[in-house]
């Protein structure tokens, strides 16, 4: 028995959503979340700057003009507090330094002092008994000025002038939101400086409230997306369940063509590669009839040689008669150490040369590096990939004399042999050389040829460059020379064992 979980999920695993819906759904939402978002924005920004404009340098001129009126209260009151004696000092001191602490105490207000002048030069006082002493006892006792001050110092020296002659509150602007105050200090009428208060007024509080109330109304807002979301998904679903079903028999039909149609063209490649192959069997029966016709005492262990390699070729065909593709060990394999220069000479010699009408026209030169190390690849399959290359500058060349060179070279550095054929022909036509979407050149591809029509051609290129990139793991590239004619060129690495 299912338990009610169990038959919940399930149940939910019936619902299939369709990704472009859920795409095309998430974006408009996004956007409307953005769109929202920048308009909110938009209007808290005119909001605090307006808020500024129309408040905080009021808010600073307000808190620094009581703070100078305080003090000026103070002093007017001061003779009646020193004529109480040895008290009235004291209290006078404390009053000073409640006044300017008391100040900064709210949260804006950074900076007080009370700014005077003695001959010239302009002294920050932030302290009540040094205010005491520049007003009732010694004004020229002062000590210097104060560094946490030098900036008010500055900028009063720049307005002092201006404020003695006009006596009016002066403010500087800092930045969006910093407010340098000053206000005249006159004291029983008399100009005496200036009360100095820096006030950065804050207003994160507003903000706090205004984001609150945006975060508020986007939760509800991407809550009824969601529910409506849920709900398109919800009502769609039993549509998309049965579209899926509906495809998944059609896609199962697709793969049952589409493994009919491997099928088949894996048969025809087959049979072509088999006819193409059987071909060359049948030559090479012809070269052992005729060398057990010749054999004789003098030349047996040479006939011998021959026949076991023609022999061999043929068993290679039978075998690959039986596969559509051979396992990978039969052609790749550490056991087979083929020497490459050997089974050039051997198709050069008995295959390419012997199978020639004119032989006389073609001449090979054989340029090999001693130094090739073997490759783990069946001799035979390298002979496969080795002779519809050297047919093929034999064949489009047969109207004229023709060089063929194979060159054998090893690279240790790169771990790397090179096999090239080059001849002096007539070259390749430029539209072979171009590659397909896949990067493989025309030349290489299949039905395709320079014969004239009416010849079974178009598969000794394909052929070759299949079974030495696809099941050699080599590279084979062709190219056409300045001086004339072409060249192959066959990129054979080698690995180690313990690489």
């Amino acid at each position: 028995m299912k338990t009610n979980k169990q038959r919940f999920i399930e149940k939910i695993k019936q619902y299939h959503f369709e990704l472009r819906h859920v795409l095309v759904l998430f974006v408009i939402f996004v956007a409307v979340q953005v769109l929202v978002s920048f308009v909110q924005k938009i209007s808290l920004q005119e909001f605090l700057v307006d808020t500024q404009d129309s408040y905080q340098k009021d808010s600073a001129e307000r808190v620094a003009n009581l703070t100078t009126t305080s003090l000026e209260l103070l002093l007017e009151a001061a003779p009646h507090a020193l004529a109480r004696g040895e008290e009235g000092p004291k209290k006078i001191i404390e009053a000073f330094n409640i006044i300017l602490s008391q100040q900064l105490l709210l949260q804006h207000v950074d900076e007080v002092c009370v700014l005077v002048a003695i001959r010239e030069q302009i002294f920050a006082i932030d302290n009540g008994r040094v205010l005491y002493e520049y007003f009732f006892a010694n004004p020229d006792s002062l000590p210097p000025p104060d560094l946490p001050h030098d900036s008010a110092i500055q900028l009063y020296r720049n307005i002092r002038t201006a404020m003695i002659a006009s006596e009016q509150v002066r403010s500087i602007l800092e930045g969006r939101q910093t407010f340098h105050v000053f206000v005249p200090f006159v004291p029983k009428g008399e100009y005496a400086g200036a009360v100095y208060i820096k006030n950065t007024p804050d207003f994160t509080f507003i903000t706090k409230e205004i984001i609150a109330g945006f975060n508020e109304s986007s939760l509800i807002f991407t809550g009824l997306m969601l529910f409506g979301l849920l709900a398109m998904f919800y009502v769609s679903s039993y549509t998309v369940r049965e579209r899926d079903e509906a495809q998944q028999l059609l896609f199962k039909e697709r793969e049952n063509q589409l493994e009919e149609r491997i099928h088949y063209q894996k048969e025809t490649m087959f049979a072509k590669r088999i006819y193409h192959t059987h071909h060359k069997a049948e030559k090479v029966m012809g070269f052992i009839k005729e060398d057990l016709i010749k054999i004789a005492e003098d030349n047996l262990e040479e006939i011998k040689y021959r026949v076991a390699k023609y022999a061999n070729f043929i068993s290679r065909v039978i075998y690959d008669m039986k596969w559509y593709e051979p396992p990978i060990q039969a052609i790749r394999n550490p056991i087979f150490k083929t020497d490459l220069n050997e089974v050039i000479q051997f198709v050069v010699n008995h295959i390419c040369l012997r199978s020639a009408r004119r032989s006389e026209l073609y001449k090979f030169e054989l340029d090999l590096d001693p130094h090739l190390p073997p490759a783990p690849i069946n001799e035979f399959v390298v002979w496969e990939i080795l002779e519809p290359l050297f047919q093929n500058s034999m064949d489009h060349n047969a109207d004229r004399r023709v060089a063929i060179t194979v060159k054998t070279c090893y690279d240790a550095g790169r771990r790397e042999s090179k096999i090239m054929i080059s001849d002096n022909g007539a070259g390749i036509l430029p539209e072979l050389l171009q590659t397909n979407e896949h990067g493989v050149k025309h030349i290489f591809l299949e039905n395709i040829s320079t014969k004239k029509s009416g010849q079974n051609s178009g598969y000794g290129c394909y052929i070759a460059h299949e079974i030495a990139t696809e099941r050699c793991g080599w590279k084979l590239d062709v190219e056409n020379l300045a001086e004339g004619g072409c060249r192959f060129t066959i990129v054979v690495p080698h690995v180690r064992i313990d690489d």
